[in-house]
């Protein structure tokens, strides 16, 4: 079979052996696969990531001297089963799958490892237990953005934003995009994006941000009217407690001042910045944000910075900043994924700008490098298209 092979950050298309299923597995024909920021990024870091990864406990990903076939974001239909299978789905039913597989040699992570080649190519091999099939109402182009809208649904989750909050977001590029529009289906009435990138702003609020900001001009901080709670600066939180403590020490009656102080945080009463999501991954971004949000602001980390960066801890210890750091997603949070497009609460459409075939994916990374024409370019393998 064809499929586009990274050695060296060259990709070029080869024809490889197509894979044979083994126990519990299923053999995909692929019918769209997503370009990702870590497959970008992997093709020219590739051992700084490993490096991490090793450390982080799995040593089997890609590096720069394998022949990687990459590729986690996709949809396809069953064309055959591995032995020990249910044989859930007729052949040709479409489906979707987590990127990850059992075999001889352990768990991989598909299109990640030498191990697990995965759907830049006509065929991969999935894991039948991390299948799930794909409803009628969902077109392939969508279906294939299961996973990366899996990653901003999970980052949501982890948010926690309470009632009233706002969700301001930094960096809209295709995982920002993605924390937007899944903002927006879990009902958060305030959210807030930036980035430098004109026809990024535009896909922001294509996909449900309510107020969009060039940060050069305007701090996203400052863009949107503030919840009662929320206080700016140390001064301020200084001076709040001297107001309140003076108006409840005049208030008679029996009930203690410090009752009505844990009945105010119980109410949720009590100073609270908005949630932040950082989605930009580059050094100096948390540490920006961590100087600027307001006080008691809980911060989201989605973007993947795979430098070494700094932070002030006086600065988060001072304002009480909340760090959240978040990865992947669940099995239950991709299957959520999947049926919220489905259902449609969720619409991927505005982030995909483009379709190659595989001859085209070289072209295709080129592309992706200029934020103002492409967020989200799919491979669509029966394609001859050559550019975006």
């Amino acid at each position: 079979m064809r499929a586009v092979v990274c050695e060296q950050g060259e990709l070029t298309v080869d024809d490889v052996p197509e894979p044979t299923p083994g126990k519990g597995q299923v053999l995909l024909s692929v019918t769209r696969t997503g370009i990702c920021g870590s497959d970008l990024h992997g093709r020219h870091h590739a051992d700084l990531v490993a490096d991490v990864a090793e450390q982080a406990g799995y040593p089997h990903l890609m590096r720069m001297d394998q022949k990687i076939v990459m590729g986690h974001e996709f949809v396809g239909t069953v064309a055959e089963y591995g032995p020990g299978c249910h044989k859930r789905w007729k052949p040709g039913t479409r489906v979707v799958a987590l990127p990850m597989i059992d075999s001889d040699t352990g768990p991989h992570l598909l299109g990640l490892s030498e191990k697990a080649p995965g759907a830049y190519a006509e065929k991969v091999l999935v894991q039948e237990s991390m299948t799930m099939p794909v409803p009628d109402s969902l077109s392939d182009d969508e279906a294939a953005l299961t996973e990366p809208m899996a990653v901003a649904w999970h980052a949501v989750r982890r948010a926690e934003i309470g009632r009233g909050q706002a969700a301001v977001v930094i960096g809209c590029g295709p995982i920002g995009l993605a924390v937007i529009a899944m903002l927006k289906a879990s009902g958060v009435k305030k959210i807030v994006a930036s980035d430098l990138s004109p026809r990024r702003r535009d896909l922001a609020r294509q996909v449900g941000a309510h107020v969009v900001v060039d940060p050069r001009e305007t701090d996203p901080f400052d863009a949107y009217t503030p919840g009662r709670n929320e206080i700016r600066s140390v001064s301020d939180l200084v001076g709040v407690a001297l107001d309140t403590m003076g108006k409840l020490r005049m208030v008679p009656g029996p009930v203690p001042w410090w009752h009505v102080f844990r009945l105010a945080e119980k109410l949720g009463e009590v100073p609270a910045g908005p949630v932040v999501f950082e989605c930009v991954g580059v050094p100096g971004m948390i540490d920006q944000i961590v100087t600027t949000a307001p006080l008691r602001s809980r911060v989201v980390v989605v973007g993947v910075c795979m430098e070494p960066d700094t932070f002030r801890p006086s600065m988060a210890g001072t304002k009480e900043i909340d760090l959240r750091f978040v990865f992947g997603y669940d099995p239950g949070e991709f299957r959520d994924t999947l049926h919220m497009m489905a259902d449609g609460k969720v619409d991927v459409t505005p982030l995909i700008t483009g379709t190659v075939g595989l001859d085209g994916v070289d072209a295709a990374f080129t592309a992706l490098g200029d934020p103002e024409v492409h967020a989200k370019i799919l491979i669509d393998p029966s394609s001859d298209a050559v550019a975006p």
